[in-house]
């Protein structure tokens, strides 16, 4: 089994596909899933590795209402699927203690 915190990938909870109920994924910074879960995707500069992937999914996992990270150093991409929309001086305060910058929502 792949231990997904070691590839950078931190699941909490599944909590299904980040696309719309008519199954387009979402180009912008905020949609809604159908189970009422909110999908946020922000830009994280300085990611460079899987390492720093887990650092950033572990910080903003801890948020409260958080139930899915996914990042991506590649793109610098964090897709964060919270149950209600998120306080971006949050978000931006757990990518700090990360170590990294929080740039904006993609």
């Amino acid at each position: 089994m792949t231990d997904l915190k070691n590839i950078g990938v931190t699941d909490v909870r599944n909590s299904g596909s980040c696309c719309s109920a008519d199954g387009s994924c979402h180009t912008g910074a905020t949609s809604e899933t159908q189970d009422g879960a909110i999908t946020t995707v922000y830009k994280v500069s300085g990611m460079t590795c899987g390492h720093c992937e887990g650092a950033v999914s572990q910080e903003i996992s801890a948020l409260d209402g958080v139930t899915a990270v996914t990042a991506v150093a590649k793109t610098g991409e964090v897709t964060v699927t919270s149950a209600a929309p998120l306080d971006e001086e949050a978000v931006r305060a757990a990518v700090d203690e990360a170590g990294y910058e929080l740039v904006g929502t993609a």
